[in-house]
């Protein structure tokens, strides 16, 4: 790492040239090709896709998609010649359109049931192939409103897809610029972060653009990559500059600061990026194909960004100089040569406080803890439907025109799809579908009378509740394990229930079956990988334990204002509704790397200290004292750039960006700054005990670089005062001296 620093400082134009040169040639690759994304199609087993490949077979739906176009009339009847002349315009002009393959008008014989004369309402259905145009149908439509009506348009195929954050993230890119300003004093230590970290990001979403066309990556992979990007790639960044800032100001020149950074912090930085990209990519045990996209295009990201940080970045600290100082800091480095120790920080004070009362502070983090992650075990996961869509919405409206007409569950119906190889199974079908409509959450059901030698038959259900209610849910459950077996026993039959609602909660329920082994997964390999950093059993185990609770803060969070509704409408995402089954899964590997970043670089302090001194509660204040301020900078920036995304109006996206700006805020102050060092204080030095035969096989790993003295200031660290002594303050303070030098250790890792 110290080589690399050095080349990057003594060729610094050439690394700024060449990244930029990297930026500018992937912008007119990605332009010159554009983009392939696509959203994976594939779906795990189960009785759904069963019933899809049946319908393939029978050449029903395989390669098109269905929609509805609804109208309401507010002054004449629904069926009077005025407005059936209208609507047979409209129809037609849709029916012309390029991809469009069937229109069944309300007015027609096939569509006599999609009319309600009490409510002045009907709809039409359009079946649409891949290469047809929904907004140019959408507009089309909307004619309609130039009279008397009102028209909504939904269904799968005029469903609208979710669109990039649309310009969110720069709010949060903001927010950290101030936050930076204010910590730092400094324009250049508060814009490199920034710079440095979008740059990364830049780069790896071209990249991501041009390898839409030889993988499976959903449009939506581009917002996440963002998302999780500029919140890894400016925290990065910070550390690394933060440890910059206090070896310039200990005395050293720039390219010795340059080195100091990347071989301490960049180390760090190195493993914590290691982390998140092993996260994410162990969506892979998921085996859903739109989460592999969106992992394989965050882990781009995410690695892009800690190229930054260890070559772009000291470049430019190299260019910049000694302006990465505010100007106090310059003056007084130019006048005594040495910055002042100053008095106990807050985060020194912390420390302290945690040093007195370790058992109240643990308490007090589980009380916070159990509260925040309790809504978690009533999570539902599932797909919202338009019923939750935000007022005033196309969605929304769709949805209010259609209801009162046809019922809530008019959108999500269910297809049973039978295989019939024998008269009596023939029988049996039929008499299922007269019985069907007496089910109970059944509105109506209909079904084509099988005929000779026919081998698939089909029958549709319409529920009485919508698609993302409960009572849906337990309604498919109830045909799947009732209804079907008892009318196919002692036949032959076989009938599955598909359909997109039963897709959805097919999914569902296959993304929750392994999400246990998603989190044993991934605490498993945080606990493995803090062993080979610290070389400890106790502390990893600790962190694993703490990474568990951070994953079920913000899973709580998430059920909380999306589920529940508390506060989903401010956001502008509509009201609650059921987990998007995705976001459970993307918000566990993104957290879990993002608490193992805070872990690395608060532990590693902490275990620095500990190889120094063997004073285990001397490490603990240390570490605490040290990195307490830079772990709650970076968590305050992660929390708005994070939080930003929340406002993008995309349900998703909203859900991911707020779960996880909740989950890193709780994780660096209540579980890394309060919870994990107060247990380190009362399990002592057994922190660090490790067993003779694994110290043996273990591989070394230093996160920390090597402990060469540095010249610099001591570090005044605050030290419990005995009763009966004396201090010049609230809090006394020591100085660690190695020989006639002061040691350096103000810098985290």
């Amino acid at each position: 790492m110290n080589s690399l620093a050095q080349w990057c400082f003594r060729r610094r134009r050439v690394v700024l040239g060449a990244w930029i040169l990297a930026l500018i040639g992937l912008a007119v690759a990605a332009l010159g090709l554009g983009t392939a994304f696509k959203t994976a199609v594939a779906l795990p087993d189960s009785e759904s896709s069963t019933a899809y490949a049946l319908l393939a077979e029978a050449g029903a739906g395989a390669e098109t998609e269905s929609g509805t176009i609804v109208w309401r009339t507010e002054g004449d009847a629904i069926d009077s010649p005025a407005v059936q002349e209208q609507v047979a315009r409209m129809l037609a002009d849709v029916t012309a359109q390029p991809g469009v393959e069937a229109v069944v008008s309300p007015y027609s014989d096939q569509g006599a049931a999609q009319v309600n004369a009490d409510e002045r309402t009907a709809f039409a259905t359009v079946a649409l192939a891949d290469d047809a145009d929904p907004e140019a149908i959408r507009s089309i439509a909307e004619t309609l409103e130039a009279g008397s009506f009102a028209v909504g348009l939904g269904g799968q195929a005029f469903t609208e897809l979710p669109s990039p954050s649309g310009g969110t993230e720069a709010v949060g890119i903001l927010a950290a610029l101030v936050i930076l300003l204010l910590v730092f004093r400094s324009g250049w230590a508060a814009s490199l972060p920034i710079l440095t970290g979008v740059m990364g990001v830049g780069t790896s979403l071209l990249l991501v653009m041009i390898g839409s066309h030889a993988l499976d990556v959903d449009a939506t992979s581009l917002t996440m990559g963002a998302l999780i990007g500029l919140g890894v790639g400016i925290d990065y960044a910070l550390f690394i500059v933060n440890r910059h800032r206090k070896a310039l100001m200990a005395g050293s020149t720039v390219p010795d600061a340059v080195a100091l950074a990347v071989n301490t912090s960049g180390r760090a930085v190195i493993f914590a990026g290691i982390t998140v990209i092993v996260a994410l990519l162990g969506m892979f045990v998921v085996g859903l194909g739109v989460l592999t996209g969106m992992a394989q295009a965050a882990a781009v990201t995410v690695l892009f960004t800690v190229a930054a940080a260890i070559t772009l970045l000291p470049a430019l600290l190299g260019m910049i100089g000694m302006r990465i100082l505010s100007r106090k800091q310059r003056a007084q480095l130019a006048s005594t040569g040495l910055a002042s120790p100053g008095k106990p920080t807050a985060s020194g004070r912390w420390a302290l406080l945690l040093d007195r009362a370790p058992r109240r502070m643990v308490g007090a983090s589980l009380v916070v803890l159990v509260a925040l992650a309790a809504p978690a075990l009533g999570m539902r996961v599932g797909n919202a439907d338009a019923s939750s869509d935000p007022a005033g919405s196309p969605g929304r409206a769709y949805y209010d025109l259609m209801t009162p007409a046809f019922g809530a569950g008019v959108d999500a119906t269910l297809v049973l799809v039978a295989e019939v190889p024998d008269a009596a199974a023939a029988q049996a079908f039929t008499e299922l579908a007269e019985a069907l409509p007496d089910v109970e959450g059944v509105a109506s059901a209909q079904a084509a009378p099988v005929q000779p030698g026919q081998r698939i038959a089909i029958a549709s259900v319409v529920p009485t509740t919508s698609a993302q209610t409960r009572e849906t849910q337990d309604l498919v459950h109830t045909l799947r394990d009732g209804v079907v077996p008892d009318a196919a026993r002692g036949t032959d039959l076989q009938v599955h229930v598909g359909g997109e609602t039963a897709t959805n909660i097919d999914i569902a329920a296959a993304l929750m079956s392994k999400l246990p082994l998603y989190l044993g997964l991934v605490a498993v390999l945080g606990f493995l990988l803090l062993v080979v950093a610290f070389r400890s059993l106790l502390v990893p185990l600790v962190g694993a334990l703490s990474n568990l609770a951070t994953l079920a803060v913000g899973l709580g969070a998430i059920t909380t204002i999306f589920q529940h509704g508390w506060g989903s409408e401010l956001l502008g995402v509509g009201s609650g509704a059921p987990v998007m089954y995705i976001v459970p899964v993307i918000v566990v590997g993104v957290v879990f790397g993002l608490s193992m970043d805070y872990q690395v670089f608060l532990v590693s302090r902490m275990h620095e200290e500990w190889s120094q001194t063997r004073d285990n509660d001397r490490a603990v204040r240390v570490g605490v004292t040290e990195t307490g301020q830079v772990i709650a900078v970076a968590a305050s920036i992660m929390l708005f750039v994070f939080a930003s995304f929340g406002f993008s109006g995309e349900r998703i996206v909203s859900a991911i960006g707020i779960g996880l700006a909740l989950a890193v805020l709780v994780d660096a102050f209540v579980v890394r700054l309060t919870l994990v060092p107060a247990l380190m204080k009362l399990i002592g030095a057994r922190n660090w005990s490790y067993p003779r035969w694994a110290e043996r096989i273990t591989p070394h790993l230093s996160l920390e670089g090597p402990s060469e003295p540095v010249a610099g200031v001591p570090l005044v660290v605050p030290e419990p005062v005995a009763v009966g002594a004396t201090s010049t303050g609230p809090f006394a303070s020591t100085t660690l001296w190695d020989g006639e030098q002061p040691r350096q250790t103000s810098e985290e890792p």
